[in-house]
């Protein structure tokens, strides 16, 4: 009997993320482990777009050029948004409960459609969005990045992952839709439960949609200045269904990607002597930073997908109609093209992919900065003595295809007393703090230690069982 040879040690039979053809998996523990690494292994073979495969080992393109992003988010009548041209759901390849389900399972909420349809809801999200007050929405980040240092000052330690980062986003958005103050605390605990899809995520989903649910209602009887009731009267004349979609997609988006700018930020403040030099001395503000963050260290690292709607040719590479592509948002950053030298500072420049672009670029990206700017200059006003208490090798993330989060930042730093009351920042006119009274839990979602299947993303964007 003849036994197959053992291959040579740098043959990508060794590594986890390629299969016997020699195309690397975006999933599983090399790609999540180190994802810029897999990023340059792939540049270096392909270029700039690169036959991939994702969970189930199904064929997608990853694009890594800048210019090649661009060309992709930019051009939808190439690249359509709209998953149902996908040649392998299609012809039946892809399971029913593959852990793509949310960003390959069609939906009539604006990231998942083009054309007329996608202006109408976007138009709703974009110009509701832009009728926040930035003052106030400071105002906002500042009352709660207060109330989180108080938790900590005394201690002298923390962990700004979870004392933080992980709460400041959900506490200010659920302000921003309407959602009353005591629900922050229980809807940052779902949100993160539903993310990580532990076994009480539909349990945290169910909360997350009966509060919403019960948002629209009232606010559709009682309409204020908030991002619920303004979803409600736009002209646009979305369907109750329209609005609470869109509210959950804000809401869960603005949490997960604004909770991974915060951590990434504080993260390469204490551990990056570029930045503590800059800072300290005066020659890099907090806003410079936080973009040399998004360059470096994107919230998002893959967006799923865009679909081919036709054959074509992409970065040298024939792409065929129904093909998944997807946009290789930290590896376009990284692009040799644009940054021949990733070491150099980007001050000033904001070309970087962080939030995508054309059509589908991020609605709230202007007030994703401010809560990470906002937050994470009081909690340096409050703490200038932050450190780092472990060497920063011991920092640990967990991957997913699209990000990477930061599971733990611990720091050390001087305990200070905290004063009794704080006083509350000013809320905006007619923004009525308690006016919801949404369903009855009876505790926080518990957040559960082992993971189960992802079949709650279904649910969390509507789609049911």
């Amino acid at each position: 009997m003849s036994t197959s040879p053992t291959p040579p040690p740098e043959c990508p039979a060794h590594t986890a993320a390629a299969t016997a053809g020699g195309l690397y998996r975006l999933h599983g523990a090399e790609a999540q482990a180190d994802p810029l690494a897999l990023y340059e292994k792939l540049r270096a073979e392909h270029g700039s777009v690169a036959p991939v495969l994702v969970s189930g080992d199904l064929p997608a393109w990853l694009v890594l050029g800048h210019r090649e992003n661009l060309d992709v988010a930019r051009t939808s009548s190439r690249f359509a948004r709209d998953p149902r041209g996908w040649r392998d759901m299609k012809e039946g390849r892809v399971p029913a409960d593959t852990p793509l389900g949310p960003m390959v399972s069609w939906v009539p909420v604006c990231n998942f459609t083009d054309g007329p349809v996608h202006e109408r809801l976007r138009s709703a999200v974009v110009e509701s969005l832009e009728r926040f007050d930035k003052r106030g929405i400071r105002r906002y980040v500042t009352r709660f990045a207060n109330q989180l240092v108080d938790q900590i000052a005394g201690e002298g330690y923390a962990d700004l992952v979870s004392a933080f980062s992980d709460q400041l986003p959900m506490l200010v958005m659920t302000q921003l839709i309407g959602a009353p103050d005591e629900h922050g605390p229980l809807l940052v605990n779902a949100a993160r439960d539903m993310l990580q899809g532990t076994e009480t995520a539909l349990q945290s989903d169910r909360y997350v949609t009966a509060t919403l649910e019960h948002l629209v209602v009232e606010r559709k009887a009682r309409p204020v200045r908030d991002l619920a009731s303004w979803l409600i009267e736009h002209p646009a004349n979305l369907s109750d269904t329209e609005v609470l979609m869109h509210l959950r997609v804000v809401l869960i988006a603005a949490y997960e990607t604004t909770a991974n700018l915060i951590a990434n930020t504080l993260r390469t403040v204490l551990t990056d002597p570029r930045f503590r030099a800059s800072l300290s001395g005066g020659h890099m503000t907090l806003p410079d930073a936080l973009e040399q963050v998004l360059w470096d260290d994107p919230p998002i690292n893959t967006i799923i997908g865009r679909w081919a709607t036709g054959d074509t040719l992409l970065g040298g590479r024939q792409v065929k109609a129904g093909d998944m592509i997807l946009l290789g948002l930290a590896a376009g950053n990284a692009d040799p093209q644009i940054r021949p030298d990733p070491s150099a500072s980007v001050h000033g420049n904001r070309s970087h992919l962080a939030f995508s672009s054309g059509p589908h670029e991020c609605p709230g990206q202007d007030i994703g900065r401010a809560i990470a700017d906002t937050g994470i200059e009081v909690l340096l006003d409050r703490l200038p003595d932050l450190q780092l208490a472990v060497d920063a090798s011991e920092l640990q993330w967990r991957g997913t295809l699209m990000s990477r989060h930061l599971l733990s930042l611990p720091v050390r730093f001087a305990p200070r007393p905290v004063a009794n009351a704080r006083p509350e920042a000013e809320q905006p006119a007619g923004h009525p703090v308690h006016a919801v009274v949404p369903p009855q839990p009876t505790a926080a979602p518990a957040v559960a230690g082992r993971h189960r299947s992802v079949s709650w993303w279904r649910r969390l964007l509507g789609l049911g069982r």
